[in-house]
Protein backbone atom coordinates (compact mmCIF):
# COMPACT_ATOMS: atom_id res chain seq x y z
CA UNK A 1 0.00 0.00 0.00
CA UNK A 2 2.54 2.56 0.90
CA UNK A 3 6.17 2.51 -0.62
CA UNK A 4 7.37 4.15 2.51
CA UNK A 5 5.26 2.93 5.58
CA UNK A 6 8.10 4.45 8.22
CA UNK A 7 6.80 7.73 7.67
CA UNK A 8 4.05 7.33 9.34
CA UNK A 9 5.43 8.19 12.36
CA UNK A 10 5.07 11.66 11.27
CA UNK A 11 1.25 11.20 11.65
CA UNK A 12 1.77 10.98 15.39
CA UNK A 13 2.44 14.22 16.71
CA UNK A 14 -0.73 15.70 14.07
CA UNK A 15 -2.82 13.31 15.87
CA UNK A 16 -1.48 14.08 19.55
CA UNK A 17 -1.47 17.90 18.92
CA UNK A 18 -4.64 18.43 17.58
CA UNK A 19 -6.91 15.06 17.05
CA UNK A 20 -7.30 14.34 20.48
CA UNK A 21 -6.84 17.76 21.58
CA UNK A 22 -11.13 18.05 21.67
CA UNK A 23 -10.46 15.22 24.48
CA UNK A 24 -7.79 16.50 26.55
CA UNK A 25 -9.63 19.55 27.09
CA UNK A 26 -9.68 19.63 31.09
CA UNK A 27 -8.47 22.27 33.52
CA UNK A 28 -9.15 18.94 36.53
CA UNK A 29 -7.66 16.77 36.90
CA UNK A 30 -4.17 18.30 37.65
CA UNK A 31 -0.88 16.41 36.58
CA UNK A 32 2.52 17.31 38.50
CA UNK A 33 0.64 20.83 39.39
CA UNK A 34 -0.22 21.17 35.80
CA UNK A 35 -3.53 21.31 34.35
CA UNK A 36 -4.33 17.81 32.24
CA UNK A 37 -4.25 20.19 28.78
CA UNK A 38 -0.80 21.40 29.57
CA UNK A 39 1.14 18.57 30.39
CA UNK A 40 -0.89 16.59 27.14
CA UNK A 41 0.66 19.52 25.68
CA UNK A 42 4.11 18.96 27.19
CA UNK A 43 4.20 15.10 26.92
CA UNK A 44 3.45 15.31 23.24
CA UNK A 45 6.07 18.02 22.52
CA UNK A 46 8.63 15.78 24.09
CA UNK A 47 7.41 13.04 21.52
CA UNK A 48 7.47 14.47 18.51
CA UNK A 49 10.99 14.26 18.13
CA UNK A 50 10.92 10.18 19.50
CA UNK A 51 8.53 10.22 16.40
CA UNK A 52 10.50 11.89 13.91
CA UNK A 53 13.86 9.50 15.05
CA UNK A 54 11.61 6.52 14.02
CA UNK A 55 10.55 8.22 10.86
CA UNK A 56 13.78 8.91 9.93
CA UNK A 57 15.58 5.63 11.54
CA UNK A 58 13.20 3.75 9.11
CA UNK A 59 13.89 5.49 5.93
CA UNK A 60 17.25 5.45 6.45
CA UNK A 61 17.40 1.56 7.15
CA UNK A 62 15.05 1.17 3.65
CA UNK A 63 17.48 3.56 1.88
CA UNK A 64 20.66 0.90 2.68
CA UNK A 65 18.27 -1.74 1.69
Amino acid sequence: MFKRPNLLWLLVPYVLFLGVLPLVDRVRPTVLGLPFLFFWLLAATLLTPAAVFLAWRGDRKRGRA
